[in-house]
């Protein structure tokens, strides 16, 4: 989920926070978190602000750690302790605790949300104690954020719950957003910057604009239609809208179109400054990348051969064009930053849940198939299920769907096995919370600024879907290992 707003290797193991190590025994509470009608705030000491909240009745001893998105470098950056209101207030209601910090960078903010969300966790232990179950969640670059929190601190949680998740971790996602941009320069627009970008807000402008003019040609359409397909991204943009359908190629393109002007070539085309800055270079490269086999693996190859046909365009000639182009080489300083936060070896010990939308263009939900690859590979599957819900649009969850995903996990740890129903279970499930839980929380930018909340009843839409394979995987226990399959520049 994305902020601004848009609406995704062990830290040491003793990193100081205000005076405790992340392992540390917390002080004694002074309180106990129950009956509180007031939300607790204050700062970390590098200046992240930090909110916590108690239920109104008994705190039933678990706590809720929720991560939140990207928030966009110079937007503001409370902090928050849950997705949306209404989860919020049934977990709540239930008796949960929740917490979340607000890092103190933005951005591409992993390297300081790993350590502010630990130093909110040593807050809640110091004044209220600690809790006996602690759950880390939380969406989009929260979703990664939750990965690596258990990843990195396997002893402080006790299940996760990451939604919409950048799961292929960041070397992975940012060479995957590279390529799409090669292709962009190389058949669209040859002036714009796709890495070591000097003006953001020009280089995006120009590649909006150069977006918008091959918008309105078949052939600029084809190529948009290839820019797509190398990102995985999907032709289905607005939440509660009927998918198009199969062959409906030209359909699928708008869609994809507005996924890249309204959400991903901020991204490509100007964020990327403040994750090379974080990171000291460039972490990305496409040196020995075949983007016939990408294509050819990529959920949308059929829109693309049959778009390029209507246009009278050759595909093979330019996919010839895109092997054929000079490559971009990372600095090998800024894969091992990205590498770090974070990446993904596959080691869980804790039940993990994720849960995404299948019309995700921002983070595409073959990011679960990366996560699960890793996890798999390391021998920890059994740890880990995925569920689905099938709706466009990114993190575009129900509070019910929500809510229901929560109880899915939460029955995982009072059993010791999982129980995760069939989609149609997963949805009746949802449908008993009612009609507050079963909306769609959709919000409106008006012409003034201001922005406006309507909630749009909503039927819960759990689905049975199997995610294709990531296109750039990046295997974090090769980079360090080396070895054959080592997946370096």
């Amino acid at each position: 989920m994305v902020r601004a707003k848009l609406t995704g290797m062990a830290l040491a193991t003793a990193l100081l926070v205000g005076g405790l190590t992340a392992g540390s025994a917390a002080a004694s509470p002074t309180m106990t978190c129950s009956g509180s009608t007031k939300a607790l705030t204050g700062s970390l000491p590098d200046g992240a602000t930090y909110r916590i909240q108690c239920p109104s009745g008994t705190w039933n001893g678990t706590l809720f750690l929720y991560s939140h998105g990207y928030v966009v470098p110079g937007s503001s950056n409370p902090a928050e302790d849950v997705g949306d209101p209404i989860t919020g207030q049934w977990l709540l209601d239930n008796g949960f605790a929740l917490a979340g910090s607000s890092y103190s960078t933005t951005g591409w903010a992993i390297q300081s949300a790993l350590s502010d969300q630990v130093s909110t966790l040593n807050v809640f232990d110091q004044t209220y104690g600690k809790p006996q179950t602690t759950i880390a969640w939380g969406h989009s670059l929260g979703g990664i954020i939750t990965a690596g929190l258990i990843q990195d601190y396997p002893s402080l949680f006790q299940a996760a719950l990451p939604m919409c998740g950048v799961l292929s971790g960041g070397v992975a996602t940012w060479n995957t957003a590279l390529d799409g941009a090669f292709a962009f320069q190389q058949l669209i627009d040859p002036s714009i910057q796709i890495v070591h970008i000097s003006n953001p807000t020009a280089n995006l402008e120009a590649g909006e604009a150069a977006t918008v003019a091959a918008q309105q040609t078949p052939a600029g359409v084809a190529r948009l239609a290839l820019v797509a397909a190398l990102d995985d991204t999907p032709g289905w943009f607005t939440p509660l809208s009927s998918e198009p359908a199969a062959n409906d190629y030209a359909a699928q393109e708008q869609n994809q179109y507005l996924w890249d002007t309204q959400v991903t070539f901020p991204f490509v085309l100007a964020f990327r400054s403040d994750l090379e800055a974080k990171a000291g270079g460039n972490p990305s490269w496409n040196t020995g990348v075949n983007y016939v086999a990408d294509l050819a693996k990529s959920a949308d190859l059929k829109e693309v051969v049959a778009l390029y046909k209507a246009a009278g365009l050759s595909l093979t000639k330019d996919l010839q064009t895109l092997n054929n182009a000079p490559r971009i080489s990372a600095d090998p300083s800024a894969v091992a930053y990205l590498a770090k936060y974070i990446s993904f070896n596959g080691e869980i010990s804790v039940p993990v849940l994720s849960m995404h939308t299948t019309g995700d263009g921002l983070v595409v939900p073959e990011n679960e198939q990366a996560y699960r690859s890793v996890v798999d590979r390391d021998g920890n599957g059994n740890l880990l299920r995925q569920i689905f819900v099938n709706r466009a649009g990114h993190c575009a969850f129900t509070p019910a769907e929500t809510i229901t995903a929560v109880k899915t996990l939460l029955n995982r740890l009072s059993t010791g096995h999982w129980n995760v129903p069939s989609p149609a279970g997963l949805n009746s499930e949802a449908e008993t919370l009612g009609t507050t839980d079963n909306v769609y929380i959709q919000t409106t930018t008006n012409s003034n600024g201001s922005s406006t909340t309507t909630l749009v009843p909503t039927a819960p839409a759990f689905t049975t879907y199997f995610p294709r394979p990531y296109l750039r995987p990046f295997d974090l226990a090769p980079f360090f290992g080396g070895g054959p399959d080592r997946l370096v520049p």
